[in-house]
């Protein structure tokens, strides 16, 4: 038998999965292949910045992780996807897409089905709400954190939202507080962390102005 020396000390890269995984996915899955790929996939997902996490099939060849069943990936990956654990969406190149059966991994497939870029995934119409992006950012919701998030989504734009959460996913910084932080301060200052335009301040205004009149 091979065996495992133990964890290295210090700052090892983590991968985090969902509950479900162990409570409901994990029962079901009764092939080997199918779970290391599976495994392999969600760490690779969770390794990507900003709320739309993919993989291909290509990265899965060179995973390490992988190295042993090099040969049988794609019939793991064919089982993951029968069983709906993954989603795979091919875009107009022929390259195909993994993502999680999420609803942004749902959404994002069907935008690729549909003829987007992967580069456009994450500016999707249709946004998921303030409460799925702290669970999937940060974790799960307390009701002091629902109550804020609530407050939030009165008083920001949904992108500029949406666009607190990539920054703070890409900083891997998974705090609500630097979240509300980054709203903060792109609305007091007229910018956002990383880039000039246009004059945001008067965006907001006009957002609020929309909300009263509804």
């Amino acid at each position: 038998m091979r065996t495992f020396s133990g964890f290295a000390a210090g700052q090892n890269r983590t991968a985090s999965l969902p509950d479900q995984f162990f409570t409901e996915l994990l029962p079901l899955i009764d092939d080997l292949v199918e779970l290391k790929v599976t495994l392999a996939c969600l760490r690779l997902f969770d390794q990507k910045p900003g709320l739309v996490q993919w993989t291909t099939a290509a990265e899965l060849a060179v995973d390490p992780a992988l190295v042993d069943v090099k040969a049988d990936i794609q019939a793991g990956l064919a089982k993951a996807i029968e069983r709906g654990s993954l989603l795979s969406a091919t875009d107009r190149s022929g390259q195909a897409w993994l993502f999680a059966n999420t609803e942004v991994g749902r959404a994002a497939a069907a935008a690729i089905e549909r003829g987007e870029q992967i580069e456009s995934i994450p500016s999707l119409a249709n946004r998921p709400n303030i409460y799925l992006l702290y669970e999937q950012v940060v974790g799960s919701l307390t009701p002091i954190i629902a109550e804020q998030l609530r407050d939030a989504e009165q008083e920001f734009p949904p992108e500029w939202i949406e666009a607190a959460f990539v920054e703070a996913a890409r900083q891997n910084v998974r705090s609500w507080a630097y979240i509300a932080k980054i709203l903060n301060n792109r609305a007091r200052k007229g910018k956002s962390n990383e880039t000039r335009g246009p004059d945001f301040a008067a965006d907001r205004q006009r957002y609020l102005e929309r909300k009263k009149s509804q």
